[in-house]
Order: structure tokens, then sequence, then C-alpha cells
């Protein structure tokens, strides 16, 4: 059965991401393209991380209207969808970006979860993710 591997990241909404990475940098050291990311390594070699991640509007997030969204690694995303349509969830949206597969479901407090299947090393950064 597919497994839960780990966190993949927090995703919330603030007024000027760029200040925020700046804050996080400058304050507790913490650098890297898309926000502080902490590295790892497992049994993959997929070189695998967790990150915190700035957004300016809150489009990534919905249809939560929460401020904030939880990234949830898994090692078989088909198999955990299965898995979770079994048991009667909603899946409101799937995404394969070349880096790594999505899909995305709301909690029962209408909290969105993001499924994340890690392919391959993280993508270039482009500036804001939202």
């Amino acid at each position: 059965m597919a497994r839960i591997t780990g966190l993949g990241g927090i995703f919330y909404v603030v007024r000027d991401p760029e200040a925020s990475r700046a804050w996080y940098r400058d304050v507790l050291g913490l650098d890297a393209e898309y926000g502080p990311m902490f590295r790892w390594s497992d049994e993959t070699g997929a070189e695998p991380y967790s990150l915190i991640s700035h957004f300016s509007s809150d489009t990534y997030l919905q249809p939560s209207t929460a401020g904030f969204m939880i990234n949830l690694r898994v090692d078989k995303l088909d198999d955990m969808l299965d898995h979770l349509r079994a048991k009667g969830v909603e899946i409101i949206g799937e995404a394969d970006e070349g880096y790594g597969k999505f899909a995305w479901l709301l909690d029962c407090d209408g909290i969105k979860i993001e499924l994340w299947q890690q392919m391959e090393a993280p993508p270039a950064a482009t500036g804001d993710t939202a």
C-alpha cells in the first residue's frame, strides 16, 4: 500500500514573498531559491527536500479558505489516490510537472492537502511561485 513519506512543505500567503524569503535568509540563515529548503537523502536517490514557500495570493490554496496548505510527500501517488478514492475522498485535481506528480484534496475541515511524489531535483527558480 502507498504511504506518506514525510512533510513536503508549508505553504502560506504573505504580503511580500521576497521580503519573507529575505527575513528567513537574514534572520534565521535559511536560504534557497523558493524559500528555506531542508534536504536529506533516502533510498530513492531522488534528493528529497522540504521547503517553506511564500505566496503573494491565495489562488494556489483555493478552494480552501485557509491561509495555508499542507503538502505531504508520498512514495506512490497513483496507489495513494486509488486508496483515497476507495475511501470516498474527492480528488480535486492532479498534475504531472515533470519534477513531480501532484494531487489535491480537502481534509474534513476544508484544509487543502497537496500530495506530492517527487520525480527529480527541484525546478529552477522563476520568482514568485504563485
